[in-house]
């Protein structure tokens, strides 16, 4: 069921009595009710607090992306569309003819009664403005109809509308009759949460969005002079840098990108690809992060990118086709400052694939059960962007309130936030790469570390002699100056014990004081930088000694054994 329609009909069919769809695209949701309805041939009404109720008349067929006039890209100089044909709606017990849309028809302005059928027809039900009276209406009604409540989240915590909407769907789910209440988030009180069912609407697939960037580019034509110079490859791309996004976020951005460039052309792809990094920073709860890095940034850690390299490309067709699964992720736990973040970014850029972070902070809410769906809304985005890596920072800091006593801290948020992201790392099915740090992983639950989950856990120790060595060749080159002009040897030996973050800092503050002296940088002002510098292995080797220890036994050193001196 690509588009839910198939679903939403089962669950009109079936006497469902509510039916809430928590969606920010109204519009589409609307359209999908009515294309539902025409097909049952059952009426719509439709409830605002501004028209109050009126019939939507759902016997006329509504648009919906379903429709087999999909428009395509075949040739560079523009587009086509295949036979609409295959439109004609079967004549069956559930989809009946014109005659009984007409009967239908009647039977709705006989059920209203003669003054609220008078008042239907010209425009909407009379004292239907309130909610508690548009409810009374409804449930006095006898015909099979839905009815779409916009917005009525904001009248949830009215204890009479709580009680009358339970009425209505007490009753309603002896016959077929349903109320679809549509509204950017809702809490639904405990009294209704045996009469609901909740319908996501799924976001667009490839062909999809291909159908919303030829849609864009006609109607904003006819605004503008646009012109056609991107071919089939550039338009397949194009979709692809939307994915993830709902329809009305896919249709704002390559508007915005079609507008900029005045034409559909190859910078399109990347004015795209920008406009969704700011609509993904805006949901508050995945951020867009540039993946300019690759593996060749990070110094040292082998036997990490080893691993990562056999891995490359599995999530592709011919890698399903040799049998192989796509890898579910890693958890690179370490010691602060040894690059556990970096790698986790330089991962999505070695491999080509978008990277997306996923901001732990925002995705709890002070509402019981808010939190759980806006987790569900971060997989769902983030299956809809895969390929992809999803990057979570510091996951103890998610999961680890999560034990046998959280319901007693936070009422069980944590141990159900947990749950979820345990069904969905095991059975999801696209390919989504997670990409987890950790500082402190004995406070992890083990269910969440066991393989199957993710598929490898690396320990990244403070770095080898090698492996500094590197560090302070990477570092320099960044920074314009010649690694061979400057005693790398030796400047590693003085670095024994630091961290990678802890060199990058020696580095900056010796070009600090070689600039404000007017000197160049040496040697010797790296490792008097070095010098001045406590290492974290010094104020906290209790806890680097334990955390080594614990490593040992039960994750895989992502460093390759230093065969030049002995590690540090």
């Amino acid at each position: 069921m690509p588009d839910g329609l198939d679903r939403l009909k089962v669950l009109i069919n079936s006497s469902t009595p509510i039916v809430v769809m928590e969606t920010s695209e109204e519009m589409r949701a609307v359209s999908l009710v009515r294309a539902a309805c025409s097909e049952l041939n059952v009426a719509t009404f439709e409830w605002s607090i501004a028209d109050g109720l009126v019939r939507s008349g759902s016997n006329a067929p509504a648009e919906h992306h379903r429709n087999p006039s999909t428009p395509r890209a075949d040739q560079p100089g523009g587009w086509t569309r295949v036979s609409a044909g295959s439109l004609a709606q079967p004549h069956t017990v559930l989809s009946p003819g014109a005659a009984e849309s007409e009967r239908l028809t009647r039977s709705v302005m006989s059920a209203l009664g003669t003054e609220v059928a008078s008042a239907a027809a010209a425009g909407s039900i009379y004292n239907t403005r309130e909610p508690v009276q548009a409810l009374a209406n409804m449930e006095s009604m006898t015909v099979e109809a839905v009815f779409i409540l916009k917005d009525f989240h904001r009248h949830m915590e009215d204890p009479v509308v709580v009680r009358r909407l339970r009425d209505v769907g007490q009753k309603f789910s002896s016959n077929r009759r349903t109320v679809v209440i549509t509204a950017p988030e809702i809490v639904v009180p405990p009294e209704l949460s045996k009469l609901v069912e909740y319908f996501d609407l799924p976001l667009p697939d490839h062909d999809r969005l291909r159908e919303i960037v030829h849609d864009t580019f006609t109607r904003l034509s006819k605004t503008y002079t646009l012109k056609l110079q991107a071919d089939a490859a550039a338009v397949d791309a194009v979709a692809a840098n939307l994915r993830g996004l709902t329809e009305e976020e896919a249709e704002r951005a390559i508007s915005q990108a079609l507008v900029t460039r005045y034409g559909l052309c190859a910078e399109t792809v990347t004015d795209v690809l920008e406009a969704k990094k700011q609509l993904l920073r805006h949901s508050g709860m995945l951020e867009f992060v540039e993946a300019s890095d690759s593996m060749a940034a990070v110094g040292g850690l082998e036997n990490l990118k080893h691993w990562l390299g056999q891995r490359r490309g599995a999530w592709e067709d011919a890698a399903r086709e040799f049998g192989l699964d796509p890898p579910h992720g890693v958890i690179i736990l370490g010691v602060q400052g040894c690059g556990k973040s970096l790698c986790a970014r330089a991962v999505a850029g070695e491999w080509k694939l978008p990277l997306v972070k996923f901001d732990t902070s925002a995705v709890y809410d002070k509402y019981i059960g808010e939190t759980e769906k806006r987790i569900r809304k971060v997989f769902q985005v983030a299956e809809g962007l895969a390929p992809c890596v999803l990057w979570i920072d510091e996951l103890e800091k998610v999961f680890a309130g999560s034990g046998p006593d959280s319901a007693s801290a936070d009422a069980g948020v944590s141990s159900r936030l947990l749950a979820a992201f345990l069904s969905w790392m095991q059975d999801r099915k696209a390919p989504v790469f997670v990409a987890a740090t950790c500082n402190n992983v004995t406070v992890l639950p083990p269910e969440l570390i066991r393989k199957g989950r993710f598929d490898e856990l690396f320990f990244v120790d403070l770095p080898n002699l090698a492996e500094r060595r590197q560090i302070l060749s990477i570092q320099l080159a960044r920074r314009r100056r010649n690694p061979a002009e400057f005693d790398l040897d030796r400047t590693a030996d003085a670095a024994k014990g630091y961290s990678g973050a802890e060199i990058d800092a020696a580095v900056q503050g010796a070009l600090y004081a070689a600039y404000s002296e007017k000197k160049q940088l040496t040697t010797q002002a790296l490792i008097d930088a070095l010098a001045q510098t406590v290492p974290l292995s010094t104020t906290r080797a209790e806890e680097i000694a334990a955390l080594r220890e614990w490593a040992s036994t039960r994750a895989v050193p992502a460093s390759a054994a230093d065969v030049s001196s002995a590690k540090a």
